[in-house]
């Protein structure tokens, strides 16, 4: 949460959340590296949206924060529209957007890096984690954070 705080977040929809306000009851962070324009970021939505749903729909203290590697403001914007769920996002091409990248290694999309809120890493793996074990692996994910 250090790295966020003092920052705004928004939704698809256009709202905007302070970061704070938005994590205050999160364990469990998902950072989404994903562009538009790019096909395997595209294949992995649909199962990304899902795995969000459920998790969100039992109440479990998670949020997704999308950073976008598209070009501008206004292709982030109609890629979230399009294809993603109602979680948060971090204005495209910012200081943070590129802290993050570094700090996480990031050097390919889709990537997912699971973080606790404060920001303790838990997995560089998580696309792959979801993918393997859908829903199942939140509940290792609580213990590591337990763990750190």
């Amino acid at each position: 949460m250090d790295r966020l705080s003092g920052h705004k977040l928004f939704r698809k929809t256009g709202n905007v959340v302070p970061s704070e306000m938005a994590l205050e009851d999160k364990k469990i962070i998902l950072y989404f590296f994903s562009a538009r324009w790019c096909p395997p970021c595209r294949a992995f939505l649909p199962i990304l949206v899902d795995f969000y749903s459920e998790l969100v729909k039992e109440e479990e203290p998670i949020e997704i924060i999308f950073v976008s590697g598209d070009d501008n403001q206004d292709e982030m914007k109609t890629y979230m529209k399009e294809h993603h769920g109602d979680w948060l996002a971090i204005q495209q091409g910012t200081a943070l957007a590129s802290d993050l990248k570094k700090q996480y290694k990031v050097t390919g999309m889709p990537s997912v890096i699971v973080v606790t809120k404060d920001g303790q890493l838990i997995s560089r793996s998580g696309r792959s984690e979801i993918t393997d074990n859908g829903v199942k692996i939140f509940q290792n994910w609580l213990t590591a954070a337990k763990a750190s």
